[in-house]
């Protein structure tokens, strides 16, 4: 028997972090990973990192608790290069040849018009805020870098009206106990989502999973609304959002257009990611006769494109969505016609589309494979696909590539600054 043993491996040496991967971790040459690490940094045998020129303070104070944002720690620079990477990369994935790589386009801090809060409590006291990484515990907000300064402002006074709600459904539950009729609850717990959109009229503010019951609630909440003029107040007990206040009729400015804003709706994350979109949509389909915007939603690009000279068949399946762009445009008289119909069960025929010069398709993050097998066999002119996902995306564009289209543009968007999430608008033509 031999008496030699294998030597123990050393420490790894330190590495420089080359690239940004696509969930935001730092990668070395040899494939090591790092989080909160920048292009630059020194990755050292210890596992800490030794800062590089690309290397940056985070602008929040929850950062590295907070699941909703993973890149504070890059540079300008760093976070458009990770930006446009991520999109390039999905375009090679799939081989798609990309004639044109457009600079990306990146929201500005304090822009995000949209968020999804999560809000619990236990014994009288009220988180709201966003998961913790790879944790079901929340961080509990006292600022956002990417909101905007209405939802900042108002989450404070939100938190005391949620304690208030929980209180009175703990006290009403621990009656009924008492009498027999149910069972009674913890003292003040509760669990709620809440849904913030900035509208033309101001905050709309929705909450789904608390019950109010009782005049003297509900006239809490009434107050609180009236007091900080929001646009709309809704809750969701289980049944769907029921309205409590509404001044007036709450929308949104897409194009020019104010356009009715159902609780809930699909709207771009940021004003200016939004233009960033419709901007490419002029730009590539702009004066043709005729145009299909598929997945059309409220009508972002739709109302953008229909004009003098280009008619515009807007198709979704959210019937209220469909219902609020069609009204918008029966109102203004717009050539733009508004179709309910479901494109993932029902996606048009290659016949149908043979109709149109352009189509322009948004569809969900899962991407519009049935949909776009049909317009890989039509007669289109030209194709721009927006997406929110570039994985999906280049999946779906591989089709088209296989019969025959061209990836002539392709642009970067990151409405979802400091995060991984990465959007573009593509645009494709006849080879």
């Amino acid at each position: 028997m031999s008496d030699h043993f294998p030597s123990q491996p050393g420490p790894a040496p330190a590495e420089e972090i080359l690239r940004i991967a696509a969930k935001g971790d730092g990668v070395t040459a040899t494939g090591r990973y790092a989080w909160g690490a920048a292009p630059g940094d020194w990755l050292l045998p210890d596992g800490s990192l030794q800062r590089g020129p690309h290397h940056v303070d985070p602008v929040c104070r929850h950062f590295g608790r907070c699941g909703g944002c993973q890149l504070q720690q890059l540079d300008e620079e760093s976070l458009a290069a990770f930006v446009t990477a991520r999109v390039a990369n999905a375009s090679a994935s799939q081989e798609l040849g990309a004639e044109h790589l457009a600079a990306p386009h990146l929201s500005p801090p304090g822009s995000r018009r949209r968020a999804a809060l999560r809000a619990e409590s236990a014994s009288g006291r009220v988180v709201i805020g966003y998961r913790e990484a790879g944790s079901h515990r929340l961080v509990e907000l006292a600022e956002c870098a990417v909101l905007v300064p209405e939802f900042v402002a108002l989450l404070p006074a939100l938190r005391k009206l949620l304690i208030r709600i929980g209180q009175s459904a703990a006290a009403g539950s621990k009656r009924a106990g008492k009498g027999g009729r149910g069972k009674q609850a913890g003292p003040g717990k509760m669990a709620a989502d809440v849904e913030l959109t900035l509208t033309e009229q101001g905050v709309d503010v929705g909450i789904k999973g608390l019950a109010v019951e009782g005049l003297a609630i509900t006239e809490a909440v009434l107050g609180f609304a009236q007091e900080h003029r929001l646009a709309r107040l809704t809750l969701d007990q289980g049944y769907g959002p029921e309205m409590l206040w509404e001044p007036e009729p709450v929308t949104v400015n897409l194009s020019g257009v104010s356009v009715p804003f159902p609780p809930g709706s699909f709207l771009q994350a940021t004003l200016d990611g939004e233009a960033a979109l419709v901007e490419a949509a002029r730009e590539w389909l702009g004066g043709l006769p005729a145009v299909a915007d598929l997945f059309a939603g409220l009508g972002t690009f739709a109302f953008a494109l229909a004009g003098e000279s280009t008619k515009v068949l807007a198709v979704e399946a959210a019937r209220e969505a469909h219902l609020a762009c069609k009204t918008a445009a029966a109102r203004l008289q717009r050539p733009l016609h508004a179709l309910h119909r479901d494109l993932f069960r029902n996606p048009l025929l290659a016949d149908e589309l043979n109709r149109f010069a352009g189509v322009l398709l948004d569809p969900p993050r899962a991407g519009a494979r049935e949909q776009v097998e049909r317009l890989a066999g039509s007669t289109v002119g030209r194709i721009v696909y927006i997406s929110c996902n570039p994985s999906s995306w280049a999946r779906d564009a591989r089709l088209l590539v296989e019969a025959g289209w061209r990836l002539a543009e392709l642009r970067p968007v990151g409405q979802f600054r400091w995060s991984s999430h990465v959007e573009l608008a593509s645009l494709f033509v006849r080879g």
